[in-house]
């Protein structure tokens, strides 16, 4: 081959050789018809994404602004709800203590009623005794006889037996000769004046008064000086 076609073919080489890119800048490549509805479907994609988180947000700042506002609402039923047991309990506590007060007190004076009964307990039998004591020292009084001596003597015995088991009962004497007069055990009958006497002082006693342990059986009936 001669010099001459050598060169013509290497002209025609260099036609062909593609332009090189820039060193530094991609080589733009056209869209396929394929790629363009996929990229606009990814952006579709992606901006419904962005209006669903934002609705989500949205949902849930009202969804916290129901709950603040529903546990409002229960926090003040709450408070309510323990004002209205406070009160209840007030009511309960009242009822309770002045159901305790009257039990005890209820208690208490039915202890005191069975004190008492037990304490005098024989006060309606030392009532129908005293006339018998009256009647036994009217004998006493009575000069004896040679021929009562005797009778006397066993009627002694009766009254001091009489008289020590009213006392161990709790029957005791009323103190009334050379007294004070006093209304609440004397009973006056007579009044006198009687030379050396202090006045408003028992002088006589006409019948003896008795008293069951600190309660007056009956008062003495008795003569006071003017």
């Amino acid at each position: 081959m001669s010099n001459q076609e050598e060169m013509k073919k290497e002209a025609v080489k260099e036609d062909v050789k593609p332009n090189p890119t820039p060193e530094g800048e991609a080589a733009e490549q056209p869209q396929t018809a394929e790629e363009m509805p996929k990229e606009a479907a990814e952006e579709a994609v992606e901006v419904a994404s962005d209006a669903s988180q934002e609705e989500k947000k949205e949902d849930k700042k009202e969804e916290k602004k129901k709950g603040f506002f529903s546990k409002k609402n229960e926090i003040e039923e709450l408070k309510t709800r323990i004002s209205e047991l406070e009160g209840e309990n007030v009511r309960l506590k009242n009822e309770y203590l002045k159901a305790y007060a009257d039990t005890e007190n209820t208690r208490r004076r039915l202890q005191q009623e069975a004190e008492q009964t037990r304490k005098y307990r024989i006060q309606s039998f030392a009532l129908d005794i005293l006339p018998v004591l009256d009647n036994l020292e009217r004998a006493l009084a009575i000069e004896p006889t040679p021929e009562t001596e005797s009778y006397r003597k066993g009627v002694e015995m009766i009254y001091q037996q009489l008289i020590h088991a009213l006392t161990k009962e709790g029957v005791s004497e009323i103190e009334a000769l050379g007294k004070e007069f006093d209304p609440n055990f004397h009973q006056a009958l007579m009044m006198e004046a009687v030379e050396g006497a202090e006045p408003n002082h028992v002088v006589e006693v006409l019948q003896k008064g008795y008293l069951l342990k600190d309660r007056i059986l009956r008062a003495a009936m008795v003569k006071v000086s003017e």
